[in-house]
């Protein structure tokens, strides 16, 4: 494919300057002062939920990667927040537009796009985490409804979300891997109980959720009853996507860049030290190779061709690289860097620590490392799989 710039793409170029020029006020330090106007903004100049479908509250494009990535270079070289994401945006909404009703669809996404409905993702059980197939939460079904009993732990959001996407079992004496099914749940139902999980970051990120006879209707499965496996995995393919986005470890490298420049010791900026730049070196390279991989994987979502082994890295690639640069970040501010609450020589409000240690988090949720590397090496390798311990 020819990837070089013509005229058109130039004055496309120009119009994304356009933009960011007039509205510099409104993401002034980095971060838009109204995220919700920030987003409506982009929705409607064609910057964010670019390709879905105007019906459905996006802008309505048709897909060319050469526009998503003259979009993502500018907004980088500004400095500039590409709108809202998270887990009903990045995850839920492409999932709808896959398998979802018509219903569904509009009902559910225009409002996810603005930012008016936050989501939490209900997938990991205490017995059911790397085995998520495992999970015990169950649905009875009562007339037109599900009487929903379990709990789920991991949750992201879950304090701060209005609705939930759910994996439950409806059928169980169904195999394993079947009889599950992929409900949406509003989470003042009676009956649901959030209790936070403080983390090392300082804060709760993680949630435990409790289900004690929650009645959701039946019709609020997305697919097909006992085949929310095959949903869950689509959810699952945007969420990797979404932890190991290169546009926003490509944004992390610049800040890191900065960072660098602007700090000293005995006079001298840490970018001059060759011990530092040889690192930020290795870490540049890096991020780069994820760059281009991401550009095959945007030709794979235009051809509708198979990614292959390109779309099962990127989830491994991002968060240990997210955290690998963060942790150089942690180094470059020497004794700074192990500040962590407020004061007087914290930098970027403690930016750089909490990125560390949410990042490693991150090598863990999701589908962990080790999880992650079975994935390539079996489905996109083509190695045998992992040996099961014998059972007596």
């Amino acid at each position: 494919m020819d990837l070089s710039e013509t005229a058109g793409m130039a004055a496309f170029r120009g119009e994304v300057k356009g933009f960011l020029a007039a509205h510099r006020d409104d993401y002034a330090g980095g971060a838009a002062k109204d995220v919700r106007a920030w987003q409506r903004a982009l929705i409607a100049a064609g910057y964010a939920a670019r390709t879905i479908p105007r019906e459905y509250g996006g802008y309505g494009a048709e897909p060319d990667i050469l526009k998503s990535r003259i979009i993502a270079e500018e907004f980088i070289a500004a400095g500039a927040p590409r709108g809202m994401a998270g887990q009903g945006i990045s995850m839920l909404v492409p999932t709808l537009l896959e398998v979802g009703s018509e219903e569904q669809k509009k009902r559910w996404i225009a409002p996810t796009l603005n930012g008016e409905i936050i989501w939490c993702q209900g997938y990991s059980e205490p017995g059911a985490g790397s085995d998520l197939a495992s999970l015990q939460t169950k649905a009875l079904e009562d007339g037109n409804d599900f009487i929903i009993s379990g709990s789920k732990i991991w949750t992201s959001t879950a304090a701060q979300a209005q609705m939930m996407f759910c994996l439950v079992r409806t059928e169980p004496k169904a195999a394993k891997h079947e009889g599950i099914s992929y409900v949406l749940i509003p989470m003042d139902t009676p009956g649901i109980e959030v209790r936070p999980l403080k983390t090392m970051t300082g804060g709760a990120e993680f949630n435990e959720v409790f289900f004690t006879d929650v009645r959701v209707p039946q019709a609020s499965v997305v697919g097909r009853r006992g085949r929310g496996w095959s949903v869950a995995n689509t959810t699952l393919k945007h969420e990797r996507g979404m932890l190991g986005d290169p546009n926003a470890t490509e944004a992390r490298l610049n800040a890191l860049i900065e960072l660098m420049k602007s700090e000293t010791v005995d006079g001298q900026r840490i970018i001059d030290n060759p011990v530092f730049r040889d690192r930020l070196m290795q870490l540049q390279g890096r991020v780069l190779s994820m760059k281009f991989n991401g550009l095959r994987l945007l030709t794979s979502q235009l051809t509708q061709e198979p990614a292959g082994i390109a779309g099962l890295i990127v989830k491994l690639q991002g968060c240990e690289l997210n955290h690998q640069l963060a942790a150089l970040a942690i180094d470059a501010l020497g004794e700074l860097g192990i500040l962590y609450t407020d004061g007087p020589h914290l930098r970027t409000q403690g930016r750089w620590q909490w990125n560390y240690m949410f990042d490693l988090g991150l090598i863990i949720g999701g589908g962990t490392a080790q999880i992650q590397k079975n994935i390539i090496s079996e489905r996109g390798l083509g190695m045998p799989r992992e040996p099961k311990p014998a059972v007596a």
